[in-house]
């Protein structure tokens, strides 16, 4: 049975000038070819592209979703490595076997505490804030009085 390795590389984003590409496509074609051709020559087959979700931050609280573009290539994996091979479910340890071996091992120790154990001298409380009453404003001065009859 064989065994492959694969790797993924993001898509070329910008098409470089190229003698002899005169459109877009044409430019973005040759960059991708050498891409593949660049993989090609150290034994990785081209499999597929896909485009996937991926989260980014968006200021300082927000996220918002991002579609990368990705290359995947496979090669077989060399005769030194030996396939993964899934082992039976009786050779298997089951959850309550694990936890056995948690319990066995070395007792729990809580951390030591974060924070001293003696107290802060408390803050001084502020008494209340007595709203006063509204008042009528002043009078105005009698230099800007309107004095018309």
């Amino acid at each position: 049975m064989l065994s492959f390795e694969y790797v993924v590389v993001p898509a070329p984003k910008k098409a470089p000038k190229v003698k002899g590409a005169k459109t877009t496509e044409a430019r973005f074609a040759v960059a991708l070819s050498d891409l593949m051709n660049a993989y090609g020559a150290e034994g990785w087959e081209y499999v597929r592209s896909d485009t996937l979700p991926c989260e980014e931050r968006s200021g300082f609280t927000g996220t918002k979703t991002v579609y990368q573009n990705m290359l995947v290539f496979r090669r077989v994996l060399d005769e030194g490595h030996a396939p993964y091979v899934m082992p039976d479910a009786d050779d298997m340890a089951t959850p309550e076997d694990l936890a056995q071996e948690l319990i066995a091992d070395e007792p729990y120790e809580a951390p030591a505490p974060r924070f001293s154990a003696t107290p802060q001298p408390a803050l001084p409380i502020a008494p209340p804030v007595v709203a006063e009453e509204p008042r009528a404003p002043a009078p105005a001065p009698a230099a800007y009085r309107d004095v018309t009859p």
